[in-house]
């Protein structure tokens, strides 16, 4: 009894319903005719001409009790009583879901309008309020005798079949704005239901209390409680041989709308209607999808629905299994306190709401949310868990691969993973997360065949943006203007005639196809000469050099700017280049360097300083640093030297402020003495830099 007892609750506890069906599967824009599920709008502006599922199958399983590792669980030797982790709780909960999707095919019909028909089989099986105790109880090993104490538990299994039509059309295309919507209409057959409700519910069964006679011995069972027992007319007939309830029938209906933003809208709309060549991409940046599914119910209308009285002790285990079913134990053992014909079951309604975010043509990121408007409590409808899914997505024509990541009501995170290639789809849910917690309470898998007919990509031989049927010249590109035929371009200046001001003479783009003029004649053209009226120089784009002070240099080349100097003075009058080169050579007599070496010593710097002075007087002239030494060592040494000293002295003006293309360094060693090199007098004059203005 126990064994029995306990096989019956871990069937209807070992799982929780999930609240999506094909979960990843569903994000994808080529999931064809199964985005009816979802939301019936996904048909429409869709990427298939045709698809047409040929048999699907989605089962999920999870639980709020058990949690077990799935990959220890395949290892020989693992105990499931021993090694899987337990939750109880006085309110566990339980449910399982098989969602198979038949025959279905969905096509347009216009640019605008779709329609699906589709079949479908599902079952759901709910168990809520279960005391974790009680599970505990009929789980010990160690005895066969158990208690189970429930306060208000419920339990509810249901069976039905779907056919579908769903209708969706584009509601409006507004440049970046779009918005589609759809609705599902679903005859339902019922297959067969069955709930009891229990109210302060306990069963304490004793496995040898009553003597049979002959060393006979079977157990008791004493009960307390009201129970509620509902089922199709035909559930317990014929030993459970199944039949198809009769008068079972119901209808629902599913609606939903799909908003896109396509911020680059521009690259997919043309002034030609038959034009329309993209409908085999997907165009939006962000898209968002609402709706509600399941409004409906099956009205079983020959349905039992009995209450019963369970008080009663020491009933006989024997008897009672001895019955052909359940009911009729319920009938010969205990009070019927009421009876009934007919109930009906309410679907699982529930609102989507979906998001997804396109990074590429490729990559995608789906958020989707599944909430449950069936509230916990209600005993005669199927109820789906809160979840909220986040799928990371590849996507292309022929493949796609998704890896979802959900939050579930009551049950937590779990990770899975999918696939659709070509005609086959397969995935779970929570086959990751399943192989690698150690209290995993999930498990969904589903896979199914369908033929897809994809929308075509249409031709266009020459690349010209005109489809080869509507392109007065498949092979060769040209404008929508002349049919996809290209305009003559005469004077092959790369404009065509149509848009070319000076058909017959070479020009630009910029012109409009006329060449530019020269009004100024300095051979610049108009377009790059800043001065278009004055002749200049390439150099000064097109403008003249200024003389400030009108002595035949060019303010550019001219140090003394506002003087009149002459050419070979560079601009300055005699008297001022002697005094600069004086007042140059009197500085650099005193840039004292360490012996032997090239660097300055720090004594000199307050002179540099005043050199820099006169260098800045004269922005526009140029100047050679000059390294002299005497005899005194090699000629080789006392060049490298010389020319060392030169560049030390460079560098420093460079570093405070000198523009670098204004000196030139050069070391002439012991090559240019200004006094002779046999005496020390004459060796340290001879030791020295120079700075002297270079004359143009």
């Amino acid at each position: 009894m126990k064994k029995i007892t306990l096989s019956i609750l871990l069937v209807t506890v070992s799982f929780f319903l999930e609240a999506q069906s094909y979960i990843g599967f569903l994000s994808d824009n080529y999931s064809g005719v199964h985005g009816v599920i979802s939301n019936p709008a996904n048909i429409v502006d869709s990427r298939f001409k045709t698809d047409i599922n040929l048999a699907g199958v989605s089962v999920f399983g999870s639980n709020d009790y058990y949690g077990i590792n799935l990959l220890d669980a395949t290892k020989d030797g693992y105990s499931f009583d021993l090694e899987a982790k337990t939750s109880p709780s006085e309110d566990n909960r339980a449910a399982v879901n098989v969602d198979a999707l038949g025959p279905a095919f969905m096509f347009n019909l216009s640019k605008n309008s779709s329609i699906a028909l589709f079949t479908r089989a599902r079952s759901f099986v709910n168990i809520n309020k279960i005391n974790g105790s009680s599970i505990a109880a009929l789980d010990d090993d160690t005895t066969d005798d158990f208690i189970v104490t429930e306060n208000d538990i419920n339990a509810l299994g249901h069976a039905w079949a779907e056919v579908g039509l769903a209708y969706a059309r584009v509601f409006t295309s507004n440049e970046q704005h779009f918005l589609k919507g759809g609705l599902s209409l679903k005859y339902l057959q019922g297959m067969g239901s069955v709930y009891v409700v229990g109210e302060n519910v306990t069963i304490d069964y004793n496995d040898d209390e009553i003597d049979l006679g002959g060393g006979i011995i079977t157990g008791s069972i004493t009960s307390n409680g009201n129970l509620t027992y509902a089922r199709y007319a035909e559930f317990d007939n014929d030993d459970y041989d199944y039949k198809k309830p009769d008068k079972s029938n119901g209808f629902s209906a599913d609606f939903g709308v799909v908003y896109e933003w396509r911020p680059n809208y521009d690259d997919y709309i043309t002034d030609d209607p038959n034009l329309n060549g993209f409908k085999h991409k997907n165009k939006y940046k962000l898209k968002i999808g609402l709706s509600i599914t399941d409004i409906g119910f099956v009205d079983y209308k020959n349905g039992i629905k009995e209450g019963f009285n369970i008080r009663k002790s020491n009933v006989n285990q024997n008897q009672f299994e001895s019955e052909p079913d359940f009911g009729a134990a319920l009938d010969r053992f205990y009070e019927l306190t009421n009876a009934d014909t007919g109930y009906k079951i309410d679907l699982p309604t529930a609102l989507h709401l979906n998001a997804d975010w396109s990074f590429n043509s490729k990559l995608y990121l789906n958020l989707n949310t599944d909430f449950s408007l069936i509230s916990k409590d209600r005993i005669t409808a199927n109820r789906i868990s809160n979840v909220v899914s986040l799928t990371p997505r590849y996507e292309s024509k022929w493949f796609s691969f998704y890896m979802p990541l959900s939050v579930i009501e009551s049950n937590g995170f779990r990770m899975g993973a999918g696939l659709r290639a070509g005609p086959l789809y397969l995935g779970s849910g929570s086959v990751i997360s399943g192989f690698t917690s150690n209290n995993n309470r999930e498990a969904d898998v589903y896979g199914g065949l369908k033929i897809p007919v994809y929308q075509g990509v249409p031709k266009d031989k020459d690349e010209d943006g005109i489809i080869d049927k509507l392109d007065d010249c498949p092979k060769e590109p040209g404008p929508v203007e002349n049919n996809g035929c290209p305009w003559g371009d005469t004077d092959e200046d790369g404009l065509l005639d149509n848009v070319d001001d000076c058909p017959e003479e070479g020009g630009t783009i910029e012109n409009k196809g006329c060449p530019w003029g020269d009004k100024d004649g300095d051979l610049i053209l108009d377009n790059v000469d800043a001065c278009p009226y004055l002749p200049g120089t390439e150099e000064n784009n097109g403008c003249p050099y200024k003389d400030t002070d009108g002595d035949g240099v060019y303010d550019k080349d001219d140090v003394c700017i506002n003087e009149v100097g002459t050419v070979a003075n560079n601009g300055c009058p005699e008297d001022v280049i002697e005094k600069l080169q004086k007042t140059l050579n009197d500085y650099a007599k005193v840039i004292l360097f360490n012996y032997g070496k090239a660097s300055i010593k720090e004594e000199s710097n307050e002179v540099l300083s005043e050199i820099i002075e006169v260098l800045n007087e004269y922005p526009n002239a140029t100047f050679t640093v000059e390294g002299h030494t005497d005899s005194i060592g090699s000629y080789g040494l006392n060049k490298k030297l010389s020319d060392a000293r030169a560049n030390a002295v460079k560098n420093f003006l460079v570093k405070n402020g000198i523009d670098s293309s204004r000196l030139i360094a050069i070391g002439y060693g012991e090559r240019r003495p200004i006094a002779t090199n046999m005496y020390k007098d004459g060796r340290a004059k001879n030791r020295r830099v120079e700075i002297n203005l270079i004359k143009k």
